[in-house]
């Protein structure tokens, strides 16, 4: 059984056709540039951001891996084979990792650290009062693994703890909104947003003005999920307006981040190289390993995601 990996970098692609051949001795683990010597051997591809029409080498490929949680790169792909089951690679490591991200970045914003630190600069000896938790209101968009974790994690720090999904759910110590009909009042006096939905042609461009207005005034910003999700004009924007106070923006358009971007050296905004929930390779090589013997053996494993929605 052959195993097609590519990600855009060649030296990490080796790195991982090395790891996946040791976790998967059995089977035969090739780049995607090896493996086009016999593509009709190819049943399984284990990608990330995969160049358009690369897939559709394969005519015999059973399912497509996703070297991450997210499936949106995958599905760009215009010549997507149609039908093939697309796997996504989570776990405990991701889950606690973009636990981490949210609370240290809203308990920033929450403190008003990055004003703290230009006092320190100015030296100036300068005390920020600001709120307690419980009269701070955050909410986190977006209400899958990730989301409902980072909610539950705010929430036991005892911030007043919003969530919005596009369905009902339920997260303990969370107010929980769902839908449209929904999306106002979880909005209505938010102080803090993290962002954490699913890249779909639904949420592409939700952060924007319109958005942005239904926020507190002074409110604070935090994506973590795509790029795509910000429209990037409407945030600064409201920063020149002062509807938004400060971002921390974790994923962009274009990554990496040009160097000549505006975000790099704005005030407001702090940049992070797309890290808050980022794989650790040998955990997820052992995720990846163990979800394609499933799916060899039994055509389904549990984290096969949903083309239709996205996720």
């Amino acid at each position: 059984m052959t195993v097609a990996v590519y990600l855009p970098a060649e030296d990490k692609t080796r790195w991982w056709v090395d790891m996946l051949q040791d976790l998967l001795p059995e089977w035969q683990v090739q780049s995607f540039a090896e493996a086009a010597a016999d593509p009709d051997a190819v049943e399984h591809a284990v990608v990330w951001r995969p160049r358009s029409g690369d897939l559709a080498r394969f005519p015999n490929l059973r399912a497509i891996v996703s070297i991450g949680a997210g499936i949106d790169h995958v599905l760009e792909d215009d010549q997507l084979p149609q039908g093939v089951p697309i796997i996504r690679t989570v776990g405990q490591d991701l889950t606690q990792r973009m636990r981490e991200y949210v609370a240290l970045h809203v308990l920033r914003h929450h403190r008003d650290m990055p004003r703290q630190l230009q006092a320190q600069r100015d030296h100036d000896w300068h005390a920020i009062v600001v709120p307690v938790a419980p009269n701070r209101v955050v909410g986190v968009m977006g209400l899958g693994n990730l989301g409902a974790e980072a909610a539950r994690t705010l929430a036991g720090l005892g911030f007043a703890t919003r969530g919005w999904s596009k369905s009902e759910k339920q997260v303990e110590g969370v107010a929980c909104f769902a839908g449209a009909e929904g999306l106002a009042g979880f909005l209505d006096g938010c102080e803090i947003l993290v962002n954490l939905l699913p890249l779909t042609d639904s949420t592409r461009g939700i952060l924007n003005a319109g958005l942005f207005a239904r926020l507190a005034p002074g409110a604070c910003v935090i994506n973590c999920a795509r790029g795509a999700h910000l429209v990037e004009e409407d945030l600064l924007a409201a920063l020149e307006a002062g509807q938004i106070k400060q971002a921390t923006l974790d994923v962009f358009h274009i990554e990496p981040l040009p160097a000549d971007h505006g975000f790099w050296g704005h005030p407001a905004i702090t940049v992070t190289p797309h890290v808050a929930s980022q794989i650790d390779a040998a955990t997820g090589g052992r995720i990846i390993a163990q979800n394609l013997r499933t799916f060899a053996e039994t055509g389904t494993c549990a984290d096969v995601a949903d083309a239709v929605r996205g996720y």
